[in-house]
């Protein structure tokens, strides 16, 4: 089968395969997290200034707040991929001040606990935990707390799509979700998995290796893990779902933006042709990944567009 790979895509991966860095499924979760904030934003753009990035405590975390200027702006909650094992503030610096800069929104990224330390269902209270802090700080932070979303990638993604059944149904006022390649089912199961299992980044053995360490398979059909699950999803925020062509969850991700489309949800669905799993952190090389950073902020900038 010839897979449907962009020339530059292709040509990354070589490049890739070529520097021989041991995957992470060979590594423990602490060398796998050294070599991940090593290598994270090697492809990534240049860290964009911004007029104010603030280092503070959200529930109890880490977290770094980003923003294009001193306004009451809205925010957006980052809960950053790395399938719970490894990632953390740092690997996605880059990402986050992109999303700040070209949305015009606030930005708060949370540093949440890691699996195998911390299992399912730690990273969703946290995420939840941090959703509901930033809901009632935001005023003190100088931020406007009615204007509220959630986003992620991967893993993060996940995290995000939980934080709004969370919001639903604590009635939070919710503005919208942004969903990066995330994962929505249980079992690896869509067509996807077997598709992308080897060469195009993240690979089978990766996903389960990231699985082991968060989650017990008797728990895999937890909505809160696996979001499709879920046994209703109507009157969720709206959401945009970014994917990729060529990534192992990308059947799981179109089968979720349907699935939330028939409740109901409003949904703004992207898919990016020719690129893998991560390729939103690889600006430096690849057009896509510009073009995936202006629909996201496009998609946040219209979630929390000021009302009247």
């Amino acid at each position: 089968m010839t897979h449907p790979l962009s020339p530059r895509m292709a040509e990354l991966l070589a490049r890739i395969q070529r520097a021989k860095r041991p995957a992470f499924h060979t590594l423990t979760p602490r060398e796998a997290r050294i070599a991940y904030r090593m290598g994270a934003e090697i492809l990534d753009l240049p860290r964009a200034p911004l007029p104010r990035v603030q280092d503070l405590t959200a529930a109890g975390l880490p977290a770094r707040l980003y923003a294009p200027s001193d306004a009451r702006l809205p925010v957006l909650l980052y809960l950053h991929g790395g399938g719970f094992t490894i990632g953390d503030l740092e690997t996605h610096d880059s990402l986050c001040r992109q999303l700040s800069l070209r949305s015009g929104a606030a930005v708060l990224s949370l540093d949440y606990r890691l699996a195998p330390e911390h299992r399912f269902p730690a990273a969703v209270e946290d995420s939840w935990a941090a959703l509901a802090w930033l809901h009632e700080h935001a005023d003190a932070l100088g931020l406007d707390g009615s204007r509220l979303a959630v986003g992620g990638d991967s893993a993060g993604g996940t995290l995000a799509a939980g934080c709004a059944f969370f919001a639903r149904d604590r009635g939070l006022p919710l503005k919208g979700q942004l969903l990066i390649t995330p994962g929505t089912d249980a079992h690896a199961s869509h067509d996807s998995h077997r598709r992308f299992a080897e060469g195009f980044l993240l690979d089978a053995k990766g996903i389960e290796w990231f699985f082991g360490h968060y989650i017990d398979p008797g728990q895999r059909t937890d909505w809160r893990f696996a979001p499709l699950l879920a046994e209703d999803h109507a009157g969720l925020a709206p959401a945009a779902v970014l994917l990729a062509e060529a990534d192992p969850l990308v059947d799981e991700g179109l089968a979720y933006a349907d699935t939330l489309r028939a409740a109901g949800v409003p949904v703004q669905l992207e898919l990016a042709r020719g690129v893998t799993h991560d390729f939103i952190k690889m600006g430096r090389s690849l057009p896509e990944a510009l073009a995936a950073l202006d629909f996201c902020a496009a998609a946040i900038a219209d979630h929390l567009r000021e009302t009247t």
